[in-house]
């Protein structure tokens, strides 16, 4: 891993053993983008990459004797508005006299050991400084005195390069950001394949793919939050790449707010990728000697496919972005009360739940809403963080301890940034919401925003969760936001700074977490938001763990896991057993697999386990216990797809452990055959040399595994053989591997 730098050429060039990130001065002084990919010699002289082109028509130019130099023919790190490049711009700034061009010459550059902190916004780390090298290009306006620092941080192992910018004012009059973007990337041409994670609440980031064509593409957010409508993460991949070959880039915003993943094709098939804050109702009032930061944006190359880049972001993500002491641990099995009881419970009733989960070998007991303020339905309550008395004679404390008594943790689930009408901290303070003077405000489930951009708020429900958190002792918290924002609007704020709402709303958020999470270490946070409409890598540095989807029906969570797993580690994927009939699609599938998709997972339950049989309850148990045996591989294995619910009707992954002395193959068939063709998967990730017994039975080397396959052939094809178990609709199988 370096950084070099070539004085003479006014090249940089980024590496490690695995990817090569160059760019150049321009002749203008602005930044040009060389290249980035595949590790290539350091040593080289790469500035003929820059392809100056020849004159062609209908071409601005910047110098009036020079017809060969036009911003529009030139790759760049940052594209500025309005000087000869007619793309979309990385950087937008209204200044006084209504000007938006800007002008950002390269100025002087430092390179250290390590990664810089961004203050008051989720990223990175390094905890080692030989772990990464940080290169910081400050660029200057010479018109505004804006000064503009590119961060690039390239790690000592896997194909990723951190990125984002930070603005200064140093000029004396007060400009407005209009346009921010944390990543800019040209690359030399658009053979690629666009990948993106969309849907809707219930049908989370489900993968879509079409080929890059002239114009834009793009996928964002103004909800307020990611929203389970688009992710934001991107992939472009080469027509030709697959699971396991082939060049491919990803592209993953930090962040939980609104944004923007675009990119767009010019008609000399250059391809401009994007990533950062929407710019739509963006605008952020900088003043003289202000600053503001950009969000993280991490793009990872990636020569081995999509699984090659799938994994580097899962090693990079459940190490040096998620935090605190359950980063490395085994998470909890838990039970929660939500779908059992919905609103309908008493003190009593959730012990009763909780005696019989304690039976079966479950760890956590989760109580989720209902348990405050008047909080008999979704009409009231919110915000008023203290026990309803009716329900909870003895407080949360007392139910706690009830809990805790039978030998298991305790959770709780909030709602922090919402708060209903029917409430008395909205009587107490009618001003804190989000809503625009003289206009009606949109309700979402009956409840409202509280305005998180504003300082008083997010200490007022400070104090109020601290306060449960310190007389209760819990164990965990379920964090959940069930709206977007609409008519934003800020009390506290100017006219002239209506445009930093959304912004500074996330940032509130986020410094209520960095509170409770510095404050309360030992406490398991899991962040939800109905489901995954904040399932984002910005919650992550928080959370190591996200509700994946209020939808929790296993043919249903196939594709919301296999999507998921894309970017984000298995450990962060939160996934539980639930009732059936489903909830939400009123499928009945078999408990074995509604358990052997959740354990690709953090593995829980969410139902009544007194209401199951109990021969039911015996296979609850032994799930149970094979999560704990195995959980440890499961969630923190490298994991491997190996066929996509979106191309058929089986769907296959694996998790191998670091060592490969152990592997879980998890294999799931939607609707059933009947005198079948015969059916291998073939294998990834284990050692070719060692020899594997699959579920206690025959042995295999892994050489034959991976390259001949597993044989999953149904064998009663449609007559099942005396003592067989006949295969059904919704059927699965669980692999355990072990070396010999």
């Amino acid at each position: 891993m370096s950084i070099f730098f070539d004085e003479k050429k006014q090249t940089f060039h980024l590496c490690n053993n695995e990817i090569s990130y160059i760019m150049a001065v321009l002749p203008n002084g602005q930044m040009g983008q060389l290249y980035f990919g595949k590790h290539i010699h350091p040593e080289r002289d790469y500035s003929h990459l820059l392809e100056l082109a020849t004159h062609r028509p209908v071409t601005a130019y910047l110098r009036e004797d020079d017809r060969t130099f036009s911003l529009e023919h030139v790759k760049q790190e940052y594209g500025v508005y309005g000087t000869t490049d007619f793309r979309q711009p990385a950087v937008e700034i209204l200044q006084e006299n209504g000007s938006r061009l800007s002008d950002f010459r390269y100025k002087g550059h430092q390179i250290a050991s390590g990664k810089p902190r961004l203050a008051g916004l989720p990223a990175t780390y390094t905890e080692r400084d030989d772990e990464a090298e940080t290169l910081t290009l400050t660029l200057e306006d010479p018109v505004t005195g804006i000064t503009l620092e590119l961060l690039y941080t390239i790690f000592s192992e896997g194909g990723a390069v951190a990125r984002s910018a930070r603005f200064t004012n140093r000029g004396k009059k007060a400009v407005h950001l209009l346009t921010a973007m944390s990543l800019c990337l040209d690359l030399p041409d658009c053979n690629y394949d666009w990948m993106q994670f969309s849907g809707a609440w219930a049908r989370e980031r489900h993968l879509m793919t079409r080929k890059l064509t002239p114009g834009i593409q793009s996928v964002g957010s103004r909800r307020g939050h990611s929203s389970p409508h688009h992710n934001p993460f991107i992939v472009l991949k080469r027509p030709t790449a697959d699971e396991f070959q082939g060049e491919t880039i990803g592209f993953s915003l930090i962040y939980s707010g609104n944004f923007l993943a675009q990119a767009e094709v010019d008609t000399y098939n250059v391809t401009r990728v994007l990533l950062g804050i929407h710019p739509s109702g963006f605008d952020w009032k900088l003043e003289p000697q202000e600053s503001f930061q950009t969000p993280e944006a991490v793009m990872i190359y990636s020569d081995k496919g999509l699984n090659g880049m799938s994994q580097n972001f899962h090693q990079l993500y459940q190490t040096r972005l998620a935090r605190g002491i359950w980063r490395d641990r085994e998470r909890p099995i838990l039970i929660n009360n939500w779908e059992a009881t919905y609103f309908d419970f008493t003190e009593d009733r959730l012990v009763e739940i909780a005696q019989k989960a304690m039976e079966c070998g479950v760890e956590l007991f989760v109580l989720d809403d209902g348990w405050f303020g008047k909080r008999c339905n979704d009409h009231a309550g919110l915000g008023d963080w203290v026990a309803n008395p009716e329900r909870l004679p003895n407080g949360i404390s007392g139910l706690a301890q009830r809990i805790e008594a039978l030998g298991m943790q305790f959770g709780l689930w909030f709602e922090p940034e919402m708060i209903n009408k029917d409430s008395e901290l909205y009587r107490a303070h009618p001003d804190w919401l989000l809503e625009t003077p003289e206009r009606p405000a949109s309700h979402g489930r009956f409840q409202y925003v509280l305005d998180f951009s504003r300082k008083e708020v997010v200490d007022h429900i400070y104090h109020m969760m601290a306060k449960i958190l310190e007389e209760a002792n819990l164990s965990y918290i379920k964090w959940d936001m069930n709206r977007s924002i609409t008519e934003c609007f800020s009390n506290a704020l100017p006219a002239d700074r209506q445009g930093e709402v959304f912004h500074r709303y996330i940032l509130g958020v986020y410094d209520l977490y960095e509170r409770l999470t510095s404050q309360f270490p030992e406490v398991l946070f899991e962040s939800c938001a109905s489901g995954g409409g904040r399932f984002d890598p910005g919650m992550l540095y928080y959370a190591p763990q996200a509700w994946a989807s209020d939808d929790s029906d296993a043919v249903e969570r196939l594709k919301i896991q296999y999507g998921s797993s894309f970017c984000y580690p298995i450990s962060s994927i939160g996934s539980h057993v639930s009732v059936v009939p489903n909830h939400q699609v009123f499928r009945i599938t078999p408990l074995h697999t509604r358990a052997n998709v959740a354990c690709f997972g953090t593995f829980g339950y969410e139902l009544d386990l007194n209401q199951l049989t109990l021969s039911e309850q015996e296979e609850v148990r032994q799930q149970i216990n094979f999560m704990k045996a195995h959980r440890r591989t499961l969630q923190f294995g490298r994991f491997y797809r190996l066929k996509s619910p979106f191309e058929g009707n089986v769907t296959a992954w694996m998790s191998v452990n670091r060592d490969q002395s152990e592997a879980v193959v998890g294999w799931y068939r939607v609707l059933n055959d009947v005198n079948a063709p015969f059916t291998r998967i073939r294998l990834q990730g284990l050692d070719p040399d060692r020899c594997y017994q699959i579920n206690d039975s025959e042995s295999f080397y892994g050489d034959e595994l991976m390259y001949a396959g597993l044989m999953i052939s149904d064998p009663s094809a449609g007559e099942v053989p005396a003592g067989g178990t006949p295969s059904c609709d919704f059927d699965s199988r669980i692999f355990v591997l072990k070396a010999l």
